[in-house]
């Protein structure tokens, strides 16, 4: 780690500007999963315990000016339920009612300040927005890395103006995906999924030569199927891909693994009927929907005797039961791997959740496109604007 952390400055009786990712989903007032505000109380309670005066800003969804249904209110609400002390709430991140609501806090104690893409200066990353985010602190702390890779005001602008530091969750995504990047340890394997192979292009060729293997499942697989000749039915298949598919099929050589089974249907559907067949000859009308059972067991064997696996992307329509078995295989391969494990992506962390699989993975990035960005060996804005130790 070479950013500053918020262990390196002095925050004790100072008003603090803290960038968390509370962009989670709210149903009828209530927030519906936590897990991205969680991920931040450690960096919040230590901000507490240190008598810093504490003002958390986030954004939440895509709203088109004021919104009230995507209101940071409600999670304001469940914060101070997590940390067992009312958290105020201040009903816009800039001018008086942010001002007033961050002058009031006393050493120890937090606010939440409204959603910062209400203003639209926010994703344009506007320089006196940001400079009216920084005028209501001394210091900065970035704690948001699933945001870290846009250039809004409130990740990257404000910290023109702060001495800005990482919080400990970005500190922990930084050290986990560098390793992942830049110092693997061997045996090394890479898991790739999802639909669209243009989403991953960057990643596979970045680290197609750091791992030692890269495994492709989902439909992304489909697009290296045509670059082989290969018939795929109905699938999704990416054409304008399929040129640079068959490119890196031939720099991979056996380095890189594609499924040799799956299963197909007509419809993704419970009630579809369904059939488990070789690649090669997808009958038209018909659609890769998942890795097969050959496909799981060589990709499990892969694993073993790994130190590092990384995995992006499910292996099919996890979300129907029918087309799950292999992304549920994997990732119960990558649980029981017994190598450091990183999973990223949000269907991915769907995955290992929905199979109860959470706490046998030993990082879970809460920033699906930005960990794609690191892995891919591009700079993050957000990380980048740090200041170094």
């Amino acid at each position: 780690m070479t950013k500053k952390t918020v262990r390196d400055v002095q925050v004790a009786g100072w008003q603090t500007l803290v960038r968390v990712d509370f962009n989670v989903p709210i149903k009828e007032g209530k927030v519906r999963d936590d897990t991205r505000i969680r991920a931040s109380l450690p960096t919040i309670q230590y901000l507490i315990d240190q008598g810093a005066m504490t003002a958390l800003c986030s954004h939440l969804g895509r709203p088109k000016g004021v919104d009230p249904a995507l209101s940071l209110a409600p999670v304001a609400e469940h914060l101070g339920t997590l940390l067992g002390k009312p958290v105020r709430f201040a009903a816009d991140c800039v001018g008086p009612l942010a001002e007033n609501a961050v002058a009031e806090l006393k050493p120890g104690e937090v606010a939440l300040l409204e959603n910062t893409r209400f203003h639209p200066e926010e994703e344009k990353n506007d320089p006196a927005f940001a400079q009216r985010l920084a005028m209501l602190a001394k210091i900065y702390v970035d704690d948001a890395f699933g945001s870290a890779h846009r250039a809004h005001a409130s990740t990257e602008g404000v910290a023109h103006y702060l001495p800005a530091v990482a919080g400990f969750l970005m500190e922990e995504e930084i050290e986990y995906l560098d390793r992942a990047a830049n110092h693997p340890d061997h045996p090394y394997v890479v898991i790739l999924g999802g639909a669209k192979i243009s989403d991953k292009i960057g990643v596979i060729r970045n680290l197609l030569h750091k791992a030692d293997r890269v495994l492709i499942g989902g439909g992304m697989a489909n697009t290296f199927f045509r670059a082989q000749g290969l018939k795929t039915g109905d699938s999704l298949v990416e054409p304008e891909s399929v040129p640079e598919a068959r490119q890196l099929l031939e720099e991979a050589k056996d380095r890189l693994g594609l499924p040799e089974d799956v299963v197909i249907a007509q419809e993704a559907k419970v009630e579809a009927a369904r059939r488990e067949m070789a690649v090669g000859d997808i009958p038209d009308g018909w659609k890769i929907l998942d890795i097969g059972p050959r496909t799981v067991k060589r990709y499990a064997e892969a694993l073993r005797g790994t130190r590092l696996v990384v995995w992006n992307g499910p292996m099919g329509m996890f979300e129907v039961a029918p087309f799950a078995k292999g992304t549920e295989g994997l990732a119960r391969a990558v649980a029981g791997s017994g190598a450091t494990t990183i999973v990223g992506g949000g269907d991915s962390v769907a995955a290992i959740a929905q199979f109860g699989l959470t706490d046998k993975i030993t990082h879970i990035s809460t920033g699906g496109g930005a960990s794609l960005e690191f892995l891919e060996g591009k700079i993050l804005p957000g990380v980048a604007i740090l200041q170094d130790r």
